[in-house]
């Protein structure tokens, strides 16, 4: 009875690791996984994950990093796209590209990117769209 649960907590274990860039660690290359990173030292590359990616004070990531979310307390430089949410601290300094579909900024981080929404960029197109059918079919305009 004890052995299973064991077992089942194990298996729990193993399928929410999170890979750790430790703080006086340098990695030169490209990432990929399946579990989420805390980054706390420098990597220059690509960072590639399904899960969320935290970047801690001391962390440095220059190169394209591609998650659902992030949290930045860190430095930043390259492309960053995100399906899901960007926060910054304050502490957080960012630049280069931006594609992500929340962003939530405290005051006093650095922001020097050229950022686009993917939520509001769809909901535009759509707004625009329906007008302009609108305007073909001659509804919204008054005699």
């Amino acid at each position: 009875m004890f052995s299973e649960n064991k077992k089942d907590k194990q298996t729990y274990d193993t399928t929410s690791n999170q890979n750790v860039i430790a703080q006086g660690t340098q990695f030169v290359g490209d990432l990929t996984s399946e579990g989420g990173f805390r980054i706390d030292g420098k990597v220059e590359g690509n960072v590639k994950t399904p899960g969320k990616i935290v970047v801690g004070k001391s962390g440095f990531i220059k190169g394209t990093l591609e998650g659902t979310d992030a949290y930045f307390e860190g430095k930043f430089s390259g492309k960053l796209l995100l399906s899901g949410t960007l926060t910054l601290k304050d502490s957080a300094h960012i630049e280069g590209e931006v594609v992500v579909g929340k962003l939530s900024v405290e005051p006093g981080a650095t922001f020097n990117v050229t950022c686009s929404m993917k939520g509001a960029v769809k909901e535009f197109k759509q707004s625009t769209q329906e007008a302009s059918e609108r305007k073909q079919t001659g509804q919204g305009q008054s005699a």
